[in-house]
This record gives C-alpha cells, structure tokens and sequence, in this order.
C-alpha cells in the first residue's frame, strides 16, 4: 500500500454539492488538507479562495485546486462531480450522462491512487457506486456511495416534527435505491427503543398507515421540492459527506445507511443499495441485518430490480 496522509480529502467535482461538501469538511477539523478538483479548473481555484478565507474562525488547513496528481495521497477521494438534477428529472434518467462522466474521471483516480476510500456522491448514487467499483479496481469495501444517508436525516427530522422530539433520538432508516423505489423501513424504526407506534400514541397520534404514508413520500419528494423552489438541493447532502467522513477518520464503527456491494443480503446480490453498515477506517466493514416486514422485504427486492435494470440497460 502507498503511504497515504490520514489527514488528506479529495473533492473531485466543484458544483454546489462537491463546495457545500468542501465546506462542511473544512468546519469539522478532521483534515489538515483538502484538494479540489474540477474540468473547470478556475472554479475549482474560486471556491478554494472563498472557503479558505474562513480559516481564521477555523482549524489550520491547507486548501487548494488541483490535478489528479494531487490526489496520489489522499485518504479519502470524494466524489460529487456529474450533471446536476434537472426540475422534472428523475435521479436515473441522469444515469447516461453521469455513468460517461465517470467512464472519463474514475480511471484517472485509480492510475494515481489505488488505496484511498472512494466516497460516492454525485447521482444516481447507486448506479455509480456499482459503477465506480468496476471501473476503479479498488476493492469493494473501499469504494461506496452516500447512499440514503441524506434521506434517512430527511426520515428522522420529519419524524422530529412530527412527534415534537430531537431527531437524533429517533432511529429509523429508509433502505433501498437513493430515489423512487427507496423504502422507509417503519417495522424497524422506534424513538430511543420504543417502538414507532407505542410513541407515536404516546404523543397523541393515532392514525398509523395514514402518517407512515405520507411522511414516506415527503420524505421520497423533498430533493423534488427543494430542487423546484431553489434549484439544487446541497446543504444536506453536504452534512452527510461529513459525517461519513467523520466515521471512516475516527475509526467510529458507525452505523449509517450507504450504498454498497450487496451479497445476498434479504435475497440481493450483485448490485449497489444502501443498508444500514458498519463504517470504519477500512471503509465498509460489513452490512448490519435489520428484521423487515414481508411488504418491506418484497419492496426492497423491486428496488434492486430496478437498479439492476439500469445497470444492464447501461451496460457497466
């Protein structure tokens, strides 16, 4: 293995969420360098200026645009770059462009730096994660996408709301494909170990089907309804780059919900979706079973199908 600086990242894409993301890692201290790179070079040097001006009212780092040289040591190398989401777009009609874009990128990672943990960011997420891990080479607990780790922070700050309590005391998981056939997976989800129902009563609500429905499909529509009212959706996203960050720095063993390499897991195997895993310093460090209902389960299956449709349909 190259010897690799711990404290390096990589941004690999410029455009709203690759600088959200940029600048969420630099508030959060984990890195004393991060490299940013974009075809277009002069925003990739804009957007490093901008967020190293902040470093005064931050920790010492070195922020810089750079070439995939740059990226040789790097410990981990995210991935956001790819055609946005267009208003009326769905996640996987992108899928051509972005599989094309990263027939060109991934490669260029991989010639310089075969030992990092690639992070998958840019959309569909999943399609790109499977193939990110053919074109690159690296071994697949090293290469993984964020996955539903955005809509299970979307699940749980609804849910929030929805029951007057911190998020983070709420524990529930949307599973499957980052888009249309993504799963809220409700037999599992509880409020610091009391089941989802008995709190929900506990708070006053009683009309079970009725609110899992719909908080589901806000939950679905949120990157739809943000994208209609302001464009792009980037804030979010950039918390969970953070955050996923922090667990593979920290050697955390955190359980978060990213997309990887499936093996027959509730039936699935061969295609890239997000399952609650364990993730450390050697990226994926293995998927956690979560019990799910019948409905659940056969949702789930369809989502795999769906993607693996599009994995055949591009031919990756």
């Amino acid at each position: 293995m190259a010897t690799l600086n711990a404290r390096k990242v990589a941004m690999i894409g410029c455009g709203f969420v690759g600088a959200a993301s940029a600048f969420a890692l630099m508030q959060s201290g984990l890195f004393s360098e991060m490299v940013l790179i974009d075809a277009n070079k002069e925003k990739a040097e804009g957007e490093a200026l901008d967020i190293s001006h902040g470093l005064s009212y931050a920790k010492p780092m070195q922020i810089y645009a750079g070439d995939y040289k740059d990226i040789a040591d790097a410990a981990i190398i995210i991935v956001t770059a790819g055609a946005g989401q267009k208003p009326g777009e769905t996640r996987l009609d992108l899928v051509k462009k972005n599989v094309g874009i990263f027939k060109s990128i991934i490669p260029q990672i991989s010639e310089v730096n075969k030992d990092a943990i690639m992070v998958i960011v840019a959309n569909p997420v999943d399609v790109l994660t499977y193939a990110a891990w053919k074109l690159s080479g690296y071994p697949e607990n090293r290469v993984f996408g964020s996955g539903t780790t955005l809509d299970t922070a979307r699940l749980k700050y609804i849910l929030g709301q929805h029951l007057d309590v911190d998020s983070r005391s709420v524990h529930a998981f949307i599973i499957g494909e980052h888009g249309d056939s993504e799963i809220a997976a409700w037999s599992s989800a509880n409020v610091s170990g009391i089941p989802i129902n008995d709190f929900c009563e506990m708070r006053g609500h009683f009309n079970h089907d009725e609110s899992m429905q719909s908080i589901a499909e806000d939950v679905k529509n949120s990157a739809y309804d943000i994208i209609e009212k302001k464009g792009a959706t980037y804030y979010g996203i950039a918390m969970s780059v953070r955050r996923i960050c922090e667990a593979l720095i920290r050697d955390e063993k955190t359980i978060l919900p990213i997309s990887s390499i499936q093996h027959d897991n509730h039936g699935i195997s061969d295609v890239a979706l997000s399952m609650p895993a364990i993730v450390g310093k050697d990226g994926v460090e293995g998927t956690v079973p979560i019990s799910l209902s019948k409905s659940e389960e056969e949702a789930l299956q369809a989502s795999a199908k769906t993607l693996k449709d599009v994995i055949d349909d591009v031919g990756i």
